[in-house]
């Protein structure tokens, strides 16, 4: 009798795992990968990998986080009809559910696979359990391609774009306010690049039929220093979205560059946080197969997931899961059973057929 895949994912939504607490979780994913004598199977931390060791010409990376945002109310799991509501439903237990019944299902693949399970996800990436696993344990990752269950509702979206965050600190000088034009009104620098912000044209590259959009916003702004004061100093914070044809250093030159006219020499820029972006991997001969085989739909990822992880360290890497992102860390979030079954038939047939 075949599997309640959305039953599968109530009972993992059962078992909190919101992020430093995934213990449990991981504990359950490790006894159901060890119960397969097919899989080698190794826990670092919080993070399980089990793989097959077939000799196989390709070996298929698939992977996702065991972690959750907080709870809002949705940490009970319930099914209604076809519909599972619960948090991480969508992100990204339904993806879970459907590697373990893969891991259950085929014991001769006709790719070799690897299963890796790991924890947070959702928190700062420094403390990433796959950023844990790439810096001690490598060759536990080792692949041609991977592909990542986060919520894509069994849509290919391809690569990711990079994230890097800048702080600029513009400068001025104090004085009375009753004698401003003894000063210079930092705050009012500020509207300079505030408009250069807000004039910029997004670039929207295509790479391998998938259009990316980039993004360069003012994401928080401080300054001020008392109500009869000129202020001397103000900070703005400024989140850029770039696509895959640039790297960190240049999306980092790009930004300067715009910038550059509104910025005097005493002003300050700099990088306070990166990610880098990942080319799709939509023509990688797996995924591919699977795009031809399911007609599946493609598009380019617009925000940043773990793929850029597995392209930093030379394996292409594609989002495929069930579930709709929009609902992701919502109280709403809820996983449709023809999304994971439609998910799950795309990796069955990778298994069992290759590329």
């Amino acid at each position: 009798m075949p599997t309640d895949l959305l039953q599968l994912t109530a009972d993992l939504v059962a078992v909190r795992s919101e992020s430093f607490d995934e213990g449990p979780l991981t504990d359950l994913v490790e006894a159901r990968l060890r119960s397969h004598d097919h899989l080698r199977v190794e826990r670092v931390g919080d993070n399980v990998v089990g793989r097959t060791q077939l000799g196989r010409s390709t070996r298929l990376v698939i992977g996702g986080h065991s972690d959750t945002v907080p709870a809002n109310g949705n940490e009970v799991p319930r099914i209604d009809g076809d519909v599972l509501w619960g948090l991480g439903s969508a992100d990204m237990k339904g993806g879970l559910a459907v590697m373990l019944e893969l891991a259950a299902r085929h014991p001769e693949p006709a790719v070799d696979v690897t299963y890796v399970v790991y924890a947070r996800e959702e928190v700062a990436a420094a403390e990433s359990g796959l950023g844990e696993l790439f810096a001690s344990r490598p060759d536990l990752l080792v692949g041609d391609v991977a592909i990542l269950g986060e919520p894509t509702d069994g849509a290919i979206e391809a690569g990711c774009q990079g994230v890097l965050r800048l702080r600029v600190v513009l400068h001025g000088a104090r004085a009375h306010t009753a004698r401003a034009w003894m000063g210079r009104n930092a705050i009012h620098r500020a509207g300079r690049l505030l408009a250069v912000l807000e004039a910029y044209e997004p670039r929207r590259p295509v790479m391998l039929g998938c259009e990316y959009h980039e993004a360069l916003q003012a994401v928080r702004i401080d300054g001020g220093v008392a109500g009869n004061v000129v202020p001397d100093r103000v900070t703005i914070d400024i989140g850029h979205r770039f696509a895959p044809d640039r790297s960190v250093d240049e999306a980092e030159a790009h930004v300067r560059a715009t910038l550059a006219p509104v910025l005097d020499d005493d002003d300050e820029i700099e990088v306070v946080d990166s990610s880098p972006s990942a080319a799709p991997a939509v023509d990688h001969p797996l995924v591919a197969a699977a795009i031809e085989r399911h007609r599946l739909d493609v598009r380019a990822k617009l925000g940043w997931t773990d793929v850029a992880r597995f392209t930093e360290h030379g394996i292409p890497a594609v989002n495929l899961g069930p579930g709709d992102a929009k609902l992701a860390h919502t109280a709403e979030e809820c996983l449709h059973r023809d999304s994971i079954e439609r998910t799950f038939a795309v990796l069955d047939d990778l298994l069992t057929n290759g590329a």
